[in-house]
Order: structure tokens, then sequence, then C-alpha cells
């Protein structure tokens, strides 16, 4: 009997200590896990970067997540179209005279201005104009079309006039500076742009070639060629893994982004940015050394 108690006692406290290893390696996991957690966004990009790196995250994946932290970083001021490129709608305007600025823009909503774009009236929506046009209404008037306009200032955090746009289902607002001046407008297609990259659609050119040659040693290339197309075109094996487009190497590669005749020397290329907007580089031209 003493024999089999000794056994039984042997047996619970070979248990217990099991138990306790398993209890010890189990908080030492949880331990680790919270002691291993990002303390900063460098941390996040580190670890985004290492699941790219491990297969786990393709490019683009990569490269909306990068987008989404950095929209939590940026304000109005830096994704808005500024005040000169603004397209507007003097409301004056006759039907006849507004459908050409509707049809040659391509653009869905307009400021509507008094003299100057200071002069804020309101937004027009091209489908508002539409059912005018198409009810054949003589009394074309535009201030009964014009709706309310959302202004805000141009330090609001983007991430957060995301959201307004999601709950007020606007989809433009009018950007005014410190003294109460337009300084631009900005839509949630701009936004959206931040985190999944440029938006095209049917008004969007797609007639340049990619890789056009102009003379000897010099090219016009379309700043959306991939580096596969760009490598396979010229013969070379640049490496994809950080940018997927000739425009990105060139920006990742200068650390911002160019402006229109600006100039950066990659090896033996030389390349000059040749048209540009706010938001990316859509054109360069390549010379070889």
């Amino acid at each position: 009997m003493g024999r089999f108690l000794t056994l039984m006692t042997d047996d619970q406290s070979n248990k217990d200590t099991d138990e306790d290893a398993s209890q010890k390696t189990w908080l030492s996991k949880i331990t680790n896990l919270f002691n291993d957690q990002p303390q900063s966004q460098d941390d996040i990009l580190e670890i985004l970067d290492a699941a790219h790196q491990d297969g786990l995250l393709d490019a683009y994946a990569l490269s909306m997540m990068k987008g989404a932290l950095t929209v939590s970083e940026l304000q109005v001021r830096q994704v808005m179209v500024p005040r000169s490129q603004m397209v507007v709608v003097p409301i004056d305007v006759t039907i006849e005279q507004v459908l050409p600025i509707i049809v040659e823009s391509g653009h869905s909503r307009f400021p509507v201005v008094g003299e100057d774009k200071d002069e804020l009236e309101g937004i027009l929506l091209a489908k508002d104009v539409l059912r005018s046009f198409v009810k054949e209404e003589n009394d074309f008037n535009l201030k009964e079309l014009t709706r309310p306009a959302v202004v805000i200032p141009e330090s609001k955090p983007i991430n957060t006039l995301l959201q307004e746009f999601r709950t007020s289902r606007n989809h433009m607002a009018i950007v005014i500076d410190e003294y109460g001046g337009v300084a631009g407008l900005v839509t949630i297609e701009d936004i959206l742009e931040e985190i999944v990259g440029e938006i095209d659609d049917e008004y969007d050119s797609q007639n340049e070639p990619f890789i056009l040659k102009l003379a000897d040693k010099k090219y016009r290339i379309n700043a959306l060629t991939t580096i596969s197309e760009f490598n396979e075109f010229f013969d070379l094996d640049i490496d994809d893994s950080e940018f997927d487009t000739v425009g990105g190497m060139v920006s990742n590669k200068a650390g911002r982004l160019l402006d229109e005749g600006e100039t950066l020397v990659i090896d033996h290329m030389i390349f000059t940015v040749t048209q540009s907007d706010k938001r990316r580089i859509q054109f360069l031209d390549l010379e070889w050394s």
C-alpha cells in the first residue's frame, strides 16, 4: 500500500510539474506576444515588409496597407486639388454653356462660383443638369440646381474627412485657407487614391504607348509602365519587390514626388519628369548616358 501511495504521489508530482511547465510556456508566449507588439508606425511597417518578403502579402496589398497608414498622418492641404486646377461653373451660365464644361472635363461635380472662385455659391451635380436637359425646360436656372457646399479647413485630417464623407454621403468638399478664401477642393476619390493608388476611368487617356522612342538613346516613358515590362523592353533586371512601376521606382529612389522638369539619375539612366500632378508622376523622358 505504501509503495502504491508513493507511486501515486510521484505520478501526481510529475503531472503537477508538467502542468506548471505548460503554464510557464504559455505565460512565456503571452509575455513575448505583448513584448513584441509594435510600438510605433515604423514597427508596423517593418512587420508589413517582413510579411511581404515572406510571401504573405503581395506588392499591391502591401502598398494599400502602407497607404492606409499614411492617410492617418495627412491633412487635406496635402491631397486637395489646388484652386488653380479647379474646374468651376459660373452662376450665370446658360444650359448651352454649362454642357461643354461637363462633357470636356468628365467630372460629375462642380463648384459653382460668382465673379471669382472665392464667391462660392455651392455645388452642381452633372446629373441635375442632365435631368433639366432631358425635360427640355426653357427656364433653366442654375441657382435652383445648386446644392449647398461642404466647406472644410486645409488642416483637417483626411482620415476624419473620409469618415465624414461616408456618413454624410457627400463626395466633394471645398477647402478654405486661414483667411476664408477658397484654397482648393477635395473629393472622396482623392482620398481613396492615397490608399489604393491612381484610379483610372473611361475618361482617362489610354492612347499613349507605354514606351515611345523619341531619338537614339532617348525614350518617353509612361510612369505606369510596370517594372517587368520595362525590364523586358530594355533587357534589364531591376528588382520590383519594393515598387511595381517606373514612376514608383523614380519616386522611391528620389525619396519624394518629383516635380515637372526635375531630373534623377539611376545607374546609366537619366529620368526627367515631363508631366505630373499633385499625386503622381505621369510621364518621364529617359536618356541613356
